[in-house]
């Protein structure tokens, strides 16, 4: 691949971009907290959508472990609301836990994983390398679950991949800088090109927000692409699309394969 000063780089979040997580990821949040509420509480999708608006709630586990504390801090145990030092809840038991539902066993992945469907064609890929566009993942999933998605589904041979385990969670931009440090080290990138950061989150524009205030002399750009169960309902989609764009994304699509290189070269 060769680059001029006319292209930009790319970088991909996973969940809700490449790959559709409202019955794996979500779905083990849910389980998760309905199993440590005692089967008294289930969230529904806007509940968890709701807590994710907030924009620091990237990582599930700690999203899972958010919800729990919320009910007890609102319905309590018996009707007696609880303060958070007060609930018994470990957390590396919540996390073995929601891991047992979403990934599956310690040796083998057969959970919840192994049913996301795909957002993203290899062929798209394909045409961001054709138009000379270099791309990469920055993701809060950890590396073996994004690897699952990116080298086994869509088959994509060494993939320029930030994973949980190399960066703090998002809205910390250092993962998303370590992406574009990697993708200019692997293509030989002499010039500063602009950036763009496709995400599904609050939390996402946020990161690009964050990498434009420590790096403001680059372009900084932020997508957003509505994760495919809010697109459900027409409310909540623009409702979710508004909430991107007042984070600061700067275009909103319904699939990531919308940002075509040309929608990329226009930006």
């Amino acid at each position: 691949m060769t680059n001029n000063d006319g292209k930009a780089i790319v970088v991909f979040d996973i969940d809700g971009v490449v790959r559709d997580v409202s019955g794996s990821y979500r779905r083990a949040v849910a389980d998760t907290v309905e199993h440590f509420t005692k089967g008294v509480y289930r969230p529904e999708p806007i509940d968890i959508d709701q807590l994710k608006s907030e924009g620091i709630w990237n990582n599930d586990w700690k999203t899972s472990q958010e919800l729990i504390y919320r009910y007890f801090e609102t319905q309590g145990s018996g009707g007696v609301p609880q303060k958070r030092e007060e609930i018994d809840l470990d957390y590396d038991t919540l996390v073995a836990f929601f891991q047992s539902r979403y990934r599956g066993t310690e040796t083998e992945l057969t959970g919840y994983i192994c049913n996301e469907p795909l957002l993203m064609a290899a062929s798209y890929l394909e045409s961001l390398t054709a138009a000379a566009i270099p791309w990469g993942f920055f993701s809060g999933a950890t590396r073996e679950e994004a690897e699952y998605a990116l080298i086994r589904r869509l088959g994509i041979q060494q993939p320029v991949l930030i994973a949980m385990e190399d960066a703090p969670g998002k809205p910390d931009p250092t993962g998303l800088l370590a992406a574009v440090e990697q993708l200019e080290q692997r293509y030989q990138i002499k010039v500063e090109l602009p950036v763009i950061y496709v995400g599904d989150t609050v939390a996402d524009i946020y990161t690009v927000n964050q990498a434009r205030s420590l790096q403001p002399e680059r372009t900084w750009i932020g997508v957003g692409v509505l994760p495919p169960h809010i697109q459900e309902n027409s409310e909540r989609s623009e409702a979710y699309r508004q909430s991107l764009q007042q984070a600061g994304a700067s275009l909103v699509f319904s699939n990531v394969e919308q940002l075509t290189p040309e929608e990329i070269l226009s930006l």
